[in-house]
């Protein structure tokens, strides 16, 4: 079935929803008269309406106070590489050098040999790592993207960041962290565009659930067969014969290849760390950055903090990048026709079976790279959609965790970023100039008492603080210590009633392309003890910059979820028939999830 198909049947799946609330309408009261507002949003990414492009700068490293262009690496490695094959050779003149290098040839000679050669199996998985690694790679620099900056801690103050390919955040504007994304080239990132998150997330995470369990299938096969062998090391000969293998590889006169039955000890340990380290250790950092996971694991949470576990997500993705990059050049320069008859066609010869199959997959990989983002901008709902069904479950199943994570007052940020389009009526300025005490609240829907609270109505309430961090979606956090409603006692007056599946949250404030903000959540997550409507900030009232009157604070969430300037609440059973039908305005018009813990 073609994507144009399943556009069209997600269009029929849609009309039925929409006809199934209509049904209800005729039960329910009507809906608050801000859902008259909402706008509707293409399937497609229209690019005259999407975000302007910006272009970034080359990437740079801090190192002190001073930041260096990458690029430098170019020529320093160049020479590095010049010096390092001068030296090699030198070496193996000496005579100490060639009786090491006799003791130690590269392999290990009390390792174990595998009998099996390269099985099908081992074939296939080999092909499906690499294609599933494109999509994560380019996905990943595109997520990257959105807030091209990297710090070891967790407040984001501009200045402090270790990494980035973006201008220094300019000292005298408002500068939010929308404004801090930058566009990528269309064959670099998926699909390129500038703030284009929504979409790379669901490429990222889906392909990242099919490359896990790709691996895990791999993890029980090498285990159940000896190709474990191949890999694990299983005596301490592997590193002086690493050692002996890079003074040969160096020196340009290469070990004798043994791959159909051993790897020399400077494989075995580049797959190990490959395998066994890096591939963990980039899941554990990336399930870190969720604030649903974050904020259940208390200290291992609060600990490896977001933007620790970001810049370490960040150096194991490096490590894949260069890995693949020397496995290809190795591939090439020890012997292309070994080497494809090998992992390919899983023979021992000297023909070229193995050769036209590389090709064969080679080309696969290619055209996936090429297609990726104009499907991706033509079929984003689809993505979307797709996206949902591989991965939204998983997104779910974490929002049953109570967050739990608070901190201390000296955690408190710095610098908390400024995001979303800020109130622009009005309405919003009359509310201002009167320090909002004109300002209500209205609550109702599906509930047995509706309410209209005023703030001087919230704040007789019983107040709770807390300390959090926030997790934007862009990849920034910042720490702030709020104070407000908790969510469930305003449940507990309104009283939902038993059909309410959802608490939908509208804003004063429109979105970026027209039509009003709003967000809907699940009545389940309205129950956390850590949701609450905030109206105080570090102490203080609530800033306009950061969603006065009112905002939602929901620890299990990201931060878009967290609808600022808020207007109304109201408690629904469904909501396919508000806006464009997914959830929210960013899910609507930008293509994110309506259930976002990771």
């Amino acid at each position: 079935m073609g994507a144009e198909s399943y556009s069209n049947m997600g269009g029929e799946i849609r009309n039925a929803l929409h006809a199934m609330a209509d049904s209800v309408k005729i039960q329910s009261p009507p809906h608050d008269p801000i859902a008259s507002t909402l706008s509707s949003a293409d399937d497609r990414v229209i690019l005259s309406h999407w975000l302007p492009p910006r272009a970034g700068i080359v990437p740079q490293i801090r190192i002190g106070r001073r930041w260096i262009n990458i690029l430098w690496a170019i020529p320093f490695g160049a020479a590095c590489l010049v010096l390092l094959i001068a030296v090699a050779q030198s070496l193996r003149e000496l005579p100490s050098i060639q009786a090491f290098l006799k003791t130690y040839p590269g392999i290990a000679q009390a390792a174990p040999s595998v009998e099996s050669g390269f099985p099908w199996w081992l074939q296939l998985q080999h092909f499906l790592n690499a294609f599933f690694m494109m999509f994560i790679i380019r996905a990943g620099i595109q997520i990257l993207a959105d807030h091209p900056r990297l710090y070891w801690r967790r407040d984001c103050t501009p200045g402090t960041e270790w990494f980035r390919f973006q201008h220094p955040v300019p000292e005298d504007q408002i500068w939010t962290a929308k404004d801090d994304s930058v566009t990528l080239p269309g064959w670099l990132g998926i699909p390129g565009l500038r703030h284009s998150i929504g979409l790379a997330r669901w490429w990222h995470f889906s392909v990242d659930l099919l490359w896990v369990i790709n691996g895990l299938v791999f993890y029980v096969l090498i285990f159940t067969t000896d190709q474990w062998l191949r890999l694990v090391p299983v005596t301490w000969d592997v590193f002086p014969n690493a050692l002996s293998a890079a003074i040969q590889y160096a020196s340009l006169n290469f070990p004798v290849d043994h791959g159909w039955t051993r790897y020399n000890g400077l494989q075995k340990l580049s797959y190990f760390i490959t395998v066994f380290v890096a591939a963990p250790a980039s899941i554990f950092s990336g399930l870190l950055q969720s604030p649903a996971i974050s904020n259940r694991l208390g200290l291992l949470g609060t600990g490896l903090n977001r933007q620790a576990a970001r810049s370490l997500h960040f150096l194991s993705f490096l490590w894949f990048v260069l890995f693949i990059l020397a496995h290809g050049v190795m591939v090439f320069v020890t012997g292309i026709r070994q080497n494809t008859n090998h992992m390919f066609a899983g023979v021992e010869n000297a023909g070229w079976v193995g050769f036209p199959i590389f090709l064969l997959s080679m080309a696969a990989i290619g055209f996936a790279w090429w297609a990726a983002s104009p499907i991706t901008i033509r079929y984003a709902r689809l993505v979307q959609r797709t996206g949902r069904l591989v991965v939204g479950w998983i997104k779910g199943l974490t929002e049953w965790w109570e967050p739990t994570a608070e901190l201390s007052e000296e955690d408190v940020s710095p610098h908390f970023w400024p995001n979303g389009t800020m109130p622009d009526s009005a309405e919003y300025d009359r509310l201002l100039s009167g320090s909002f005490a004109d300002y209500r609240l209205r609550v109702g829907g599906l509930v047995e008492s509706p309410q209209v609270f005023s703030i001087a109505d919230l704040k007789a309430m019983r107040k709770q603080e807390q300390i959090t961090t926030h997790f934007c979606i862009q990849g920034w956090s910042g720490v702030a210590k709020w104070g407000g409603v908790p969510m469930r006692d305003i449940i507990a007056l309104v009283r939902p009633l038993p059909e309410t599946r959802y608490a939908v949250f509208y804003s004063l404030a429109d979105g970026s392309e027209g039509g009003r903000y709003y967000d809907v959540h699940k009545l389940s997550n309205m129950r956390h003890r850590l949701t609450i409507l905030a109206y105080e900030m570090n102490g203080r009232p609530l800033s306009v910059l950061h969603g006065a009157p009112l905002r939602l604070r929901c620890e299990n969430e990201l931060g878009f979820k967290m609808v600022k300037w808020i207007a109304a609440i109201e408690f629904v059973r469904c909501f396919a028939d508000l806006g464009a039908g997914q959830g929210g305005y960013n899910e609507d018009h930008e293509f994110y999830g309506y259930r976002m813990p990771i």
